[in-house]
């Protein structure tokens, strides 16, 4: 079968043979037993409800040992054959261009040098899906390669419910992921309802299928640590960032430092993905000594080489060890994914990752306990640094929260914040999300190398020309991005799809898409997918991270997210997606993306100006609200140049009439 045909038969008639289990590949770990006699049965029956009822007597011992040995269900023998990585968008079957963007993304998204877990199914967190099982994939894949544009797919926790009659203006795909009641949005519920195959974290932009590989962070890690050091005073050059996790999300982090120019050791305990960020040229060196480390980073700071080096081990270590010598830490934070800390997010010191991984699986609760311990550890040696001068920020991954929740001393003199600031607080909130600065990407749908270096160049020459007329107050932000485009391809950020991301407001994003589209009209380029990671300016309501920085008392509520959604589903996006959990965990945000197919049309035109302006302006209109200084200066311009936008301004209090 070619793979068009592969596409349009979905789930087999006839059941593939069983597939082999690759230990080359990075697998998931397996999850903790957290299911009933009775419930294990109703998760093989949910299971089985995707095949014809011939085929489950074969199929139910296989996916009961499945269940048994990985506490889930994966489907592994109906993984496709094909390499599963993101093609052309003319080698994809169906009746809708948009429906064959939405393919190109699924697929890159499963990508093996992009997804964390492949044969699992997740990209990124250790527990970002963008479906629960196989037989979810190859159902989607095939509903749309059948898709018209009068059509809509609803995707309800990785399941495809089905095609639904709708219009052209309508998005062509609708996904909510994790969408639980409140009261049921614990950790252990998720793991339950994921178990039993009726819910799925879709981290932010892997269930939404708009990850791009690490690149996507890169750029927004390269801010932050420029502004770090901005803050501190100090040049990057001999400047020394300490941090750790090179996982999907966090694996940016090397990349990060070495363009923003200083020295970077980044921990990881997993060999595989710390073997592999190293040969996609991520991280210049591994190191595995303790005692080496120190010595190479010594030798790294009094050379002032750009430099990234991973330590194979845990960052504890690290923190204790640089204590102990006096090796001066000049930025410090945490990208571990501790908002799935019982389930391989974060590992314990003392025990090596093989011993880790069969504690989480067999003696969940001593795990816990060890993990805890560790978390005030690594605590504890923080504080030590930072009473020596190290500035240290939460990466918004939990870290500060689950500290807290393990009992180290993080806590501020009130008992109520914590010591140190999220990123977002102290870095991204005041200096970009305030003003609408926000991770806005895309993907050249042909696939083409040459696409992306015209698309770089052209969003280069829209930036330099809106330079020139920008107020004083985002010119520093114009600045970074027009330095990042432009070493954007020796840099050789690209993993998997051709895709590039920089930080724009609306203005720029309009533009940029805009200047976009009229080149595709022309020939010049292929159809582009817009889209942003869910961290932004408005995707996304999250206390201890994106809207960290909200102080007027509703960063625990989430209309921003919601409203953002719905107004991108009829305002002309492609797909829109809306999900619980996603970087600080389950039950601790709620954050909304979209994707956006460019082909050239008039139509596309208009799509885009409507769509990315709410887009963005929802989220400064909430922040302006909030009495965000920033905010309130780029919502007074976002006014004067759209006179059908009207905001409500705050009024402001003054202090002394409180006292």
């Amino acid at each position: 079968m070619t793979f068009k045909e592969q596409i349009q038969q979905g789930i087999p008639s006839v059941l593939p043979q069983p597939k082999v289990y690759e230990t080359s590949i990075n697998h998931a770990p397996k999850r903790k037993e957290i299911l009933s006699t009775e419930e294990k049965k109703l998760a093989l029956k949910n299971a089985l409800r995707y095949f014809d009822a011939k085929h489950h007597a074969e199929l139910l011992p296989e996916f009961k040992a499945e269940l048994e040995s990985y506490g889930r269900i994966y489907m592994y023998r109906f993984r496709p054959d094909y390499e599963m990585k993101a093609r052309p968008i003319s080698d994809y079957p169906g009746n809708s261009e948009q429906a064959k963007a939405i393919m190109l993304m699924i697929q890159n998204n499963l990508d093996y040098a992009v997804a964390q877990h492949p044969h699992e199914l997740i990209t990124y967190g250790g527990n970002g899906a963008v479906f629960s099982n196989w037989a979810q994939y190859l159902l989607t894949m095939k509903y749309l390669s059948e898709m018209t544009d009068e059509q809509t797919l609803s995707m309800y926790s990785g399941h495809p419910m089905g095609l639904f009659p709708s219009h052209k203006e309508a998005p062509r795909v609708v996904v909510t992921n994790g969408m639980t009641i409140p009261n049921y949005s614990q950790p252990d519920d998720w793991e339950k309802m994921n178990a039993l195959g009726v819910s799925q974290y879709g981290q932010m932009t892997a269930g939404s299928y708009m990850y791009i590989g690490p690149q996507g962070i890169v750029h927004g890690t390269t801010i932050t640590v420029l502004n770090g050091f901005r803050k501190i005073k100090k040049s990057t050059t001999g400047g020394l960032f300490v941090t750790s996790g090179l996982g999907g999300m966090s694996g940016a982090q090397p990349k990060a430092g070495n363009i923003a120019g200083c020295v970077t050791v980044c921990a990881e305990v997993n060999p595989k993905i710390t073997h592999i960020r190293h040969s996609q040229g991520w991280i210049n060196e591994i190191v595995e000594d303790i005692t080496l480390l120190v010595a190479r980073v010594r030798k790294a700071l009094d050379n002032k080489e750009v430099v990234s080096i991973a330590y194979l081990g845990n960052v504890v270590d690290v923190w204790e060890r640089f204590d102990q010598e006096n090796l001066h830490i000049d930025l410090g934070s945490d990208q571990t994914s501790l908002h799935n800390p019982w389930a391989g997010g974060y590992y314990p010191t003392g025990f090596s990752f093989e011993e880790s991984n069969e504690m989480m699986a067999n003696n969940p609760d001593k795990f816990k306990e060890e993990v805890q311990k560790t978390l005030r550890r690594h605590a504890a040696a923080i504080n030590k640094h930072t009473a020596k001068g190290t500035y240290f920020f939460d990466y918004g991954n939990a870290f500060l929260l689950e500290a807290s929740r393990a009992g180290a001393d993080i806590m501020a003199e009130n008992n109520i914040d914590f010591k140190y600031p999220s990123y977002v607080q102290d870095i991204m909130g005041p200096m970009c999300f305030d003003y609408g600065f926000g991770p806005f990407r895309w993907v050249c749908a042909s696939g083409n190398p040459e696409d992306l270096a015209k698309t770089d160049k052209i969003a280069c020459d829209v930036l330099e020309e809106m330079m020139k007329n920008s107020p004083v107050e985002i010119q520093q932000q114009m600045a970074d991005n027009i330095q990042w485009i432009k070493g954007a391809q020796e840099n050789k950020l690209v993993v998997g799809s051709q895709a590039r991301i920089l930080y724009a407001d609306a203005e720029g994003r309009i533009k940029i898409a805009e200047a976009f589209n009229q080149a595709i009209a022309r020939g010049e380029i292929g159809m582009v997918v817009l889209g942003r990671d869910h961290h932004d300016v408005s995707g996304t309501d999250s206390p201890y991270r994106e809207t960290s920085n909200i102080y007027d008392g509703s960063r625990f509520t989430a209309d921003m997210a919601i409203q953002n959604v719905i107004g991108d589903s009829f305002r002309g996006a492609t797909w829109v997606s809306i999900h619980n959990g996603g970087g600080v965990g389950w039950g601790e945000v709620i954050n909304g993306g979209f994707g956006m197919l460019l082909d050239g049309t008039k139509e596309a035109s208009k799509r885009l100006e409507m769509m990315l302006f709410w887009d963005v302006n929802n989220g400064i209109s909430r922040r302006n609200w909030a009495r965000n200084e920033g905010a309130i200066f780029a919502i007074k311009r976002a006014m004067a140049t759209q006179p059908l936008l009207k905001v409500t301004l705050p009024n402001l209090v003054d202090e002394n009439l409180l006292t």
